[in-house]
């Protein structure tokens, strides 16, 4: 009896294991401290700015047994340009405009998640509003063979980025710098961008309480950015 209780206790565990929702397999961003942003680099270069109502920010998070996403809105933001390239930018992310995409809009649920992310727990809205990405460099992209492409899970990750690019990211007061691949298409006044990469979200301190780890510590985020000459 003692061993098919212990083999009971085994076999409800390896459900529990295989029935759980693991964080989306794609580039992991990386991090370290905030890096200087050259000022002078944007000098004589052409601005962008950015379509807000086509440009837009992803996430995905996960726990136990789900996961949920949806997006952010950008209030405002810009790149600058020289002898076709990215030398600067700098985006505003609207932590209020946090939609949850997973959960029908109409569900208590959907507001019920949407109230948690944006508190002190999470992303803390109301002492944050904003989020902010500013560029420090871009540089063309060299493949990291240390996970293979097969590895990853193609919805969550580029096929062919283009770009490598290195920024700040400032979240809840904090700022760290991130690496990420990217495809980027640039013509004369108009710039398309796409990227997609996790991050952890503790190293912009979105800790828990005691419940902490109920959920992963990997965040995939995400963005489209449209960019078009100033008017």
């Amino acid at each position: 009896m003692k061993s098919l209780k212990i083999f009971g206790i085994f076999l409800s565990g390896a459900i529990l294991f295989a029935s759980c929702e693991s964080a989306p397999k794609s580039d992991e961003a990386k991090t370290g401290e905030a890096q200087k942003v050259d000022s002078t680099q944007s000098a004589d270069a052409q601005v962008l700015k950015v379509d807000l109502a086509n440009s837009v920010i992803t996430w995905v998070g996960t726990k136990p047994t789900d996961k949920h996403n949806g997006t952010f809105n950008l209030s405002e933001g810009s790149v600058s340009v020289k002898e076709g390239k990215i030398v600067a930018g700098k985006f505003t992310i609207d932590i209020n405009s946090l939609k949850v995409l997973d959960i029908p809009a109409e569900d208590k649920d959907n507001a019920k998640l949407t109230k948690h992310l944006k508190s002190a727990d999470f992303l803390d809205a109301e002492k944050f509003p904003t989020a902010s990405f500013e560029i420090v460099s871009v540089e063309p992209y060299k493949a990291d063979t240390t996970q293979k492409m097969k590895e990853k899970d193609k919805e969550y990750t580029l096929a062919n980025p283009t770009h490598s690019i290195t920024g700040n990211l400032t979240m809840k007061g904090v700022t760290k710098s991130i690496t990420f691949p990217a495809v980027v298409k640039l013509e004369a006044n108009k710039l398309e961008a796409e990227a997609k990469f996790n991050i952890n979200r503790k190293d912009w301190g979105m800790e828990w309480g005691i419940t902490d780890k109920l959920i992963s510590n990997t965040v995939h985020m995400g963005f489209k950015i449209l960019a078009n000459v100033a008017q």
